[in-house]
């Protein structure tokens, strides 16, 4: 996996994944907010697969 996730892109995602499950945890938006996985797990390791299939990359170097 080549890393194509950038500094601020990564910190979003993980912002947004970490938001989105403890909603969930709180009980305030359901089930559906463990879908903050996927941004947090991008986020962590730095790889999106959508990303990837789009030719995208955020990364300064890469």
């Amino acid at each position: 996996m080549k890393t194509n996730v950038g500094t601020v892109d990564r910190s979003l995602r993980i912002a947004a994944g970490l938001i989105l499950i403890g909603l969930s945890l709180s009980g305030t938006i359901g089930l559906w907010g463990w879908i903050g996985v996927v941004p947090l797990a991008t986020g962590l390791f730095r790889f999106c697969p959508a990303y990837s299939l789009l030719g995208i990359n955020s990364c300064k170097h890469s």
